[in-house]
């Protein structure tokens, strides 16, 4: 592994009172800190012999000031030798030739969590490798470190893999409302500081839908029109997004099949209630299938409802038999092909 880029050679790294804190400080500017590690003094000490056995220490002439921070006080020294470890009263001090050591070492440390200022390339990378697996809990383990980004990218992946933990059918009710609000709230932050991103609008009127369900049925129904609103930019500044497509048409299509007494509701609540036609929801479901043909099984799935409500049967079964053999890979893959088959056996099917 190649030593981190993010490391400047005229800094050192200081670990406070158990449990060690490792921090960067600016031998010019101690009060400019950042952390970069969370790890125990024994594995600071074990990766500090590790960098010493490697040879790295000695290979870098330079003598780094190591400055010491503590509760009680916070003063400089100087480092004498390459990556000698100085242990003074409780805090336990090393120069940044050792942090390489700890760069190298931190991937067999399961306890050892990086807040290092990587590119945000390589954590959008890993992050996408991650959702694309379907490791929702990795995914969101991984990418939390980054709360404090002011990245539109990165926050839009946290609001993703916040939402994504809640659905998760090990997730409590309590945790379940929680990570949804956290969601929504990457996803506000993300807009804030880049209203042109599409992923972001996507993921707010995912969360804003979902949140209305803790907030009563004025304020879901209310939260309609926002929730469309946010879609259709998202499909405005990236029209190939095929999930914004088909959550557009989702949005028509549970309008259009609303209760009575629910529409009911919402006429008496506003003078022009959010509605929409079966008709309506067809369009995005079937551009979806322009946009990336068989690529999504709910589509499929709901170009099945929705040619059945328009009394196309022909059309609906060929629909369904695609949404019930498309291939399981994913919870809602297994939710889909349970549902078609449901709708089929209904039909008359033979199964």
């Amino acid at each position: 592994m190649r030593p981190p880029h993010c490391l400047h050679p005229h800094r050192s790294v200081a670990l406070g009172k158990l449990p060690g804190k490792v921090e960067i400080l600016d031998k010019e500017k101690p009060a400019g800190v950042q952390k970069v590690w969370d790890l125990d003094v024994e594995t600071v000490i074990s990766m500090s012999l590790v960098a010493r056995s490697i040879g790295w220490l000695q290979s870098i002439p330079h003598r780094p000031i190591v400055w010491i921070r503590s509760r009680s006080y916070a003063r400089a020294v100087p480092a004498h030798g390459p990556g000698r470890v100085a242990l003074l009263g409780r805090g336990l001090v090393f120069s940044s030739l050792s942090l390489l050591a700890v760069q190298s070492y931190r991937w067999k440390c399961k306890h050892a969590v990086v807040y290092a200022s990587i590119k945000v390339e390589d954590v959008k990378e890993q992050a996408d490798y991650l959702h694309g697996r379907e490791e929702i809990v990795k995914l969101y383990e991984f990418l939390i470190q980054y709360k404090d980004s002011e990245d539109p990218e990165l926050l839009w992946r946290l609001s993703q893999a916040s939402h994504g933990l809640s659905q998760l059918g090990t997730t409590g009710a309590a945790e379940k409302k929680r990570l949804i609000y956290e969601a929504l709230h990457f996803a506000r932050k993300a807009l804030e500081i880049d209203e042109s991103c599409s992923a972001a609008h996507k993921w707010y009127a995912i969360c804003l839908s979902d949140a209305g369900d803790y907030e009563g049925a004025k304020v879901k129904i209310g939260n309609a029109y926002s929730v469309k609103d946010h879609l259709q930019r998202a499909i405005d500044l990236n029209p190939k997004d095929a999930t914004s497509i088909h959550l557009l048409g989702l949005w028509c299509y549970m309008l259009a099949d609303l209760p009575w007494y629910q529409a009911k509701l919402a006429a008496a609540l506003f003078a022009t209630p959010p509605s929409s036609t079966f008709e309506e929801a067809l369009i995005y479901f079937e551009k979806v299938e322009e946009v990336d043909p068989n690529s999504y099984s709910a589509n499929l799935l709901y170009l099945g409802k929705s040619f059945l409500k328009l009394k196309n049967k022909d059309l609906a079964l060929s629909w369904l038999h695609k949404a019930r053999d498309y291939p399981v890979r994913t919870e809602e893959d297994k939710e889909v092909h349970k549902e078609a088959t449901k709708i089929l056996k209904s039909l008359g099917e033979k199964i």
